[in-house]
């Protein structure tokens, strides 16, 4: 069963930058499409950005669009989210999730994601 393992969260004042990593177990990591999402307080889970399987294609959500950066390091099991331009509206926690098919494109559907990590908590201040 793979891990992941969100960290990198923190407050940051609007207009800063965080970078959040997620560390995956299992051999079969660099196979896999990965995804960022986050939930605020009282809001639904929402799409950040994904990454497919070889780190060639990647999609963002419209509110992170310009601002957020996915990538992923095969060598290290990590995928990144560098977060910059932040909003106090980006506060929430970020969520790492690994896709349940191999060798598929970045997708923004949740339910195509099977493995989640525990979340790491960022908050934006105005």
């Amino acid at each position: 069963q793979v891990q992941l393992v969100e960290s990198g969260g923190g407050l940051v004042q609007a207009g800063g930058s965080l970078r959040l990593l997620c560390a995956a177990s299992g051999r079969t990591f660099s196979s896999y499409a990965m995804g960022w999402f986050r939930q605020a307080p009282g809001k639904e889970r929402e799409f950040v950005a994904s990454i497919n399987w070889s780190g060639g294609s990647t999609y963002y959500g419209d509110s992170v669009k310009g601002r957020f950066t996915i990538s992923r390091d095969h060598a290290k099991n990590t995928v990144y989210l560098q977060m910059s331009s932040l909003k106090p509206e980006d506060t929430g926690v970020y969520y790492c999730a690994k896709s349940t098919v191999r060798f598929t494109e970045p997708t923004s559907i949740s339910s195509a994601f099977g493995s989640w990590g525990q979340g790491t908590q960022v908050t934006v201040s105005s």
